[in-house]
């Protein structure tokens, strides 16, 4: 009997001539946490479709417990005990967490009425097999991501699993959060089951898998241990290029601040926030998910409304109450979630560029001058490098690096003299995070006053010449990234 769990050989896959997989190999031993990792677009999703049953490969084969298959459907990946668990979890959130994990052990059972004491047996014997307490009655709709996930880790259990496979399962999910997943996983490995982890975090990645198998371009590039990794090698075979980490120096130090704010104040939120902004300065704002960074930010967009304090750009006070006062006034807001709050996904590219200076392209009878739109257009997919055959394309082609300079490029058209970005490199992968970081780099050294606020620590660490440190709604440190490491920084975040 073979020693591995699954073995993918030499699959292929093409899409209208497109490879999107070319003889790519895979195998996961019984209780193995294995990663998957590559850059956005390099086949990993392809890969997981075939494995699971979703897409047919054009060639090679998948070998599940010593048994071959040029082909399988979703439910005989199923029944052989390969669970998936997407981003989207795949869960209804207009049920409850009962309904949710007995609906398809009743389905499978051909029950033809509801039995809510038979289906609270089948819900608590899942929740039971990871120890997850929640309660049964509880709209899913209503839980955080990590709660979202754990019913979805509890309902893949309940088929008997012997290899689960998390697709980018930390996206969403705060570093204590993160902790307690990797808790969840290590109590399945010792059950046997083997997880197939999907990411291109570093960290995450070494924390967590004993084996490790890299795409790019459809192409295998790098399988076999964890431990003979490094990040430089890790990040090599991910892009193809070599980064050299080296933290940011202001090219200049400007005189006077471009923003001012002062005791600023938002109910519930946070309280009597004070800093200064100068000119080519990229200050960074970090602090757990509760400390405040984020309503700040909306504080300064006029997002959230401030009961006390004042905000000064340039010497002078202005008054914030909407997006419009504070595009006016010179700031511009790069959101967290990019997806709902920084995109209209399925319009074009080039719609998405535009929108924020649409006024300025239009000339006195609001009609848009074509072709200022499309030179602004092909200058920003020039300058910021946003990777496609076609600007009227929708954002959804898109990979998420690709998505987030579109953001980017949207803000930077209206030329502000201060750029917030909250959590600018989430969800990209490792290639796209230094590019953006060198865009930020670069914004900074022409004169821009750049913010970015996040709980990444090696990004603040490396990108910010200055350094907040929130905790319950207060700034509680002020440091310099230069001088500072990331232990020092939890401490005060703690």
């Amino acid at each position: 009997m073979s020693e591995y769990l699954l073995r993918a050989v030499d699959i292929v896959k093409n899409f209208a001539g497109v490879k999107a997989l070319q003889g790519v190999s895979l195998d996961i031993k019984p209780g193995e946490i294995h990663c998957l990792a590559g850059e956005n677009g390099c086949g990993k999703s392809t890969l997981i479709k075939v494995i699971s049953g979703v897409y047919q490969p054009d060639g090679g084969y998948i070998e599940f417990n010593g048994q071959r298959y040029t082909s399988i459907t979703p439910r005989e990946s199923i029944a052989m005990g390969i669970q998936v668990i997407y981003q989207d979890f795949a869960i209804f959130p207009n049920l409850t967490v009962m309904e949710n994990l007995a609906f398809n052990t009743e389905l499978a059972a051909g029950h033809k009425f509801v039995n809510k004491k038979r289906m609270r047996q089948i819900a608590t014997e899942a929740l039971s097999k990871i120890n997850f307490d929640v309660e049964l009655d509880r709209l899913v709709g209503s839980l955080s991501v990590a709660e979202k996930q754990m019913v979805a880790i509890c309902r893949a259990l309940m088929f008997d699993a012997k290899l689960i496979i998390m697709d980018e399962p930390t996206t969403a999910l705060t570093k204590k959060e993160v902790a307690a997943l990797f808790e969840i996983i290590l109590k399945l490995k010792a059950q046997g089951i083997a997880i197939l982890f999907v990411s291109h975090k570093l960290n995450e990645v070494f924390e967590i898998s004993e084996r490790f198998t890299i795409l790019r371009s459809g192409q295998l590039i790098a399988t076999g241990n964890t431990s003979d990794l490094d990040d430089k090698k890790f990040t090599f075979y991910m892009t193809g290029r070599e980064f050299e980490d080296v933290k940011f120096k202001p090219a200049f130090e400007a005189e006077k601040p471009v923003l001012e704010v002062k005791n600023l104040t938002v109910p519930g939120a946070f309280e009597d926030v004070s800093f200064e902004l100068k000119p080519g300065q990229i200050l960074g704002i970090t602090g757990l998910l509760d400390s405040g960074r984020t309503e700040l930010s909306l504080a300064l967009f006029g997002l959230r409304k401030a009961s006390g304090g004042d905000i000064l750009m340039k010497g002078q006070k202005v008054t914030i109450e909407n997006p419009r006062d504070a595009i006016a006034a010179g700031i511009g807001l790069v959101p967290e979630d990019r997806l709902s709050e920084g995109l209209f996904l399925p319009q074009p590219i080039s719609d998405n560029i535009v929108i924020s200076e649409i006024d300025g392209l239009s000339g006195a009878l609001s009609v848009v001058d074509r072709k200022r739109r499309q030179d602004e257009v092909d200058k920003w997919v020039r300058d910021l490098a946003i990777a496609t055959p076609n600007p009227d394309n929708a954002c959804t082609t898109l990979s998420g690096g690709n998505q987030q300079r579109i953001v980017l490029a949207k803000w930077l058209a209206c030329k502000p003299d201060v750029l917030i970005l909250n959590g600018p490199t989430v969800g990209v992968d490792i290639g796209s995070k230094h590019d953006i970081h060198a865009i930020l780099q670069r914004l900074a050294n022409q004169g821009m006053a750049v913010i970015i606020i996040s709980d990444d620590l090696p990004e603040v660490l490396e990108n910010c010449s200055d350094l907040l440190v929130m905790r319950a709604g207060r700034i509680v440190a002020q440091l310099d990234p230069a001088t500072t490491d990331e232990a020092l920084v939890l401490q005060h975040m703690m």
